[in-house]
């Protein structure tokens, strides 16, 4: 076996990197964006590109995609269906025949997400010193069993005990899989990539509806009650899925079998570099650049200790944590309860599964649909405030009128809701990853909103509380009040965005940066002044 297959991602990057250099007699050299030629002893830095162009681009891409998308795609909705088919569970009897009391169900939901958020960045850690294709899928199958085993519960301790794990089984994939997305697409390919993989969660909330409507027609067979083969079969399928993904499941792109070894090199390179192509940003830096001296290409690759702790202090961390809250919070309470809002509506349990399918579909498409326009015009927060506008509106229709008396009503805003947070969710990730410059800061900088920001999801599973059944005034109200919260952050990180711009211009202009160096310059990361905040 070639060494380097064995060799942690982000040191064979390094030496892919050093290789390319001495291969191709790198030349130092830097272009002034205004055609002035500055003093190449200071301001030296840039690198010519090795020669791939023996590589289409274009095929390469789609041979990613059609190797990398689906099954990700797949493994993402069978997780989204694991964790909230709990919701179908309990209107087809869960509550009742485990003789769940008060806010046990409650806390059932709860413990899966204190689980489920507190692993992830652990398991992103654990992720570059194992193999992927055996850590991500020992979990699925670890989860599948867990999910099995749900079905057979007796009493409220087991369900608390199976969903706990749940959460600790399921807390490496969706980190994961993000960050094998980042390893192997640009920035510009990561928005629509995201945002494919991301609509199986509305998929698995249509699935979970039909599959458990017609999973519950089971009911009596063998002595069982129809809500214990929901996660009897789903969880079957699951370790069965696991353990063909054993087989297909790609590594990280120096080791990819799928790929020839000119391919593996160029994902490699052009994924480390990208930050040396981004138009979008050349094209701003334009307007900024000051004639006396160039611009800087590329970021800082290191792992100091000190873009750690950068994060804590970046003030944009804690809005778009805010901003994040603003949308997950929602996700999880409909994912968790459209189900049980529709069967108390009127509907019986099995029409309220079919019902909650529609909802889902229409935001996959739409999520695809403005992840596909916004990859084109590269604007974030105008779309972020469109969104979270039709999830306020939905709520404000839902705790306005009484779903008995107006049936078609709510459900007509469940649809809004729905449309307004999936397509919401990969785009306030992919902003905030698009204005943390340096790719230390930037990894740590996600798994602090990632991480943070799904413990929200604890708080969601709380707030429909069964006393207050159908018209849930304090879910809906708090619901409300989180999607506010998250305008409110993301109209402060708009103006803190433009702000900074400006100030970094006007910096420019007076030659405030004239003598700092490029290394100076790029260790700045995103704090340096020809980083132009994206709006």
């Amino acid at each position: 076996m070639d060494k380097n297959l064995e060799k942690p991602s982000a040191q064979y990057i390094e030496e892919v990197d050093q290789e390319f250099n001495d291969k191709n007699n790198v030349t130092s050299s830097i272009e002034n964006v205004d055609g002035a030629s500055p003093d190449a002893s200071k301001f030296e830095s840039v690198v010519e590109e090795p020669d791939f162009s023996d590589i289409d681009q274009k095929k390469l891409i789609r041979k990613l995609d059609f190797r990398l998308m689906p099954l990700f795609t797949i493994l993402y909705l069978i997780s989204f269906l694991d964790r909230g088919n709990i919701g179908a569970a309990k209107i087809e009897g869960l509550a009742e025949d485990l003789n769940l009391q008060g806010s046990e169900y409650n806390l059932c939901l709860t413990v899966f997400f204190i689980l489920y958020a507190g692993c992830e960045m652990p398991s992103n850690t654990i992720l570059k010193h194992v193999k992927p294709s055996l850590f991500i899928v020992a979990a699925i199958i670890l989860w599948g069993i867990v999910m099995t085993l749900s079905g057979l519960v007796q009493k409220y301790a087991d369900l608390l005990a199976c969903r706990a794990l749940l959460g600790l089984f399921e807390a490496p994939l969706f980190p994961g899989i993000s960050f094998y997305l980042s390893v192997y697409y640009t920035k510009n390919e990561f928005l629509v990539r995201e945002a494919i993989f991301f609509s199986a969660a509305s998929i698995a909330g249509a699935f979970s509806g039909l599959l458990a409507a017609a999973i519950t027609q089971m009911d009596g067979i063998g002595g069982l009650e129809g809500w214990r083969y929901i996660f009897i079969l789903e969880g079957a399928l699951t370790v069965l899925l696991g353990i063909l993904a054993y087989f297909v499941f790609p590594d990280f792109p120096q080791d990819a079998k799928f790929l020839n070894d000119r391919e593996r090199e160029f994902v490699t390179y052009r994924v480390k570099h990208d930050s040396n192509r981004d138009g979008e940003s050349l094209k701003e830096l334009s307007k900024l650049n000051h004639g006396q001296r160039t611009a800087p290409l590329g970021e800082d690759h290191s792992n100091n200790p000190k873009y750690f702790w950068a994060v804590f202090k970046d003030w944009q961390s804690w809005t778009m944590l805010l901003v994040y809250c603003g949308t997950c919070v929602p996700l999880y309470g409909i994912s968790l309860f459209t189900p049980t809002i529709i069967k108390n509506m009127g509907y019986a349990s099995t029409k309220a599964q079919l019902l909650s399918a529609p909802i889902y579909i229409v935001a996959a498409v739409f999520c695809i649909l403005q992840a596909y326009i916004l990859s084109r015009i590269g604007l974030r927060s105008p779309f972020i405030l469109f969104n979270y506008l039709c999830i306020l509106a939905g709520y404000v229709v839902c705790i306005s009128m009484d779903p008995v008396k107006y049936p078609h009503s709510i459900y007509g805003a469940l649809f809004v809701i729905a449309l307004g947070i999936y397509p919401s969710f990969p785009l306030v990730v992919v902003w905030f990853s698009n204005n943390v410059s340096g790719t230390y800061k930037r990894a740590v900088a996600i798994g602090f909103q990632i991480g943070i920001g799904n413990f929200s999801g604890a708080y969601s599973s709380n707030i429909y509380r069964g006393q207050d059944s159908p018209r849930y005034l304090l879910g809906h109200g708090m619901e409300i009040m989180f999607v506010s919260i998250g305008l409110v952050a993301m109209a402060i990180t708009f103006i803190g965005y433009s702000a900074s711009n400006s100030k970094k211009k006007r910096r420019l202009d007076s030659g405030y940066y004239d003598e700092y160096t490029d290394q100076e310059l790029i260790e700045m990361g995103d704090k340096s002044p020809y980083f132009i905040y994206r709006l």
